[in-house]
């Protein structure tokens, strides 16, 4: 039972900080211009730049929390129960990116206006989107690997191969022998 506890309290943490993480996503990143037409609104610069900074500002928002919640959960995992953490890191990892996406996508915080060159031309900042989907999985694969690196770095310290000789006399028991070759 406390198995699931920590799994659902992990997740539902993750997922909180999803929520917070989409409103800084929202706020920190740019918004591509769309020029207003007859027919609706284009993108005025295809090879614009933002559209790629969102994507960044995705990965770097949720990368930081997936190396802050990694290190926070395995310092939390110490006393138990590691297994349930770790995979809570991963579940809520995948639930935080996307309420990150959702509520980034809905917030719309850092929208700013938009100059144009012409008088006659009408730009409004665009929606916030990512055009890399990879990015999803900053959060999840973060956290997990500091969680797994801090517990290798542990295991490692703890481990008796780490003294030489695996912490055993290399020639044995003296009486074992003859030094004399006899």
């Amino acid at each position: 039972m406390r198995h699931a506890r920590d799994f659902a309290v992990t997740v539902l943490v993750l997922g909180l900080l999803g929520v917070g993480a989409g409103l800084l996503w929202s706020l920190l990143a740019p918004r591509p211009p769309y020029v207003v037409t007859e027919r609706g609104p284009l993108l005025a610069d295809p090879s614009t730049q933002a559209l790629i900074a969102a994507d960044g500002w995705f990965a770097v928002v949720t990368g930081a929390l997936g190396l802050a919640c990694g290190a926070i959960g395995y310092g939390l995992s110490r006393s138990g129960r590691p297994l349930a953490v770790v995979l809570g890191l991963a579940a809520g990892g995948l639930l935080g990116g996307y309420l990150t996406l959702v509520v980034g996508q809905a917030a719309n915080l850092g929208a700013g206006s938009v100059t144009a060159a012409g008088a006659a031309v009408s730009l409004i900042p665009g929606p916030l989107g990512l055009t890399a989907s990879g990015v999803m999985c900053a959060w999840p694969l973060l956290a997990v690997g500091v969680f797994f690196g801090l517990e290798g770095v542990a295991g490692y310290r703890d481990s008796p191969l780490r003294r030489p000789f695996g912490g055993q006399d290399p020639y044995g028991p003296v009486s074992s022998y003859d030094i004399s070759g006899r």
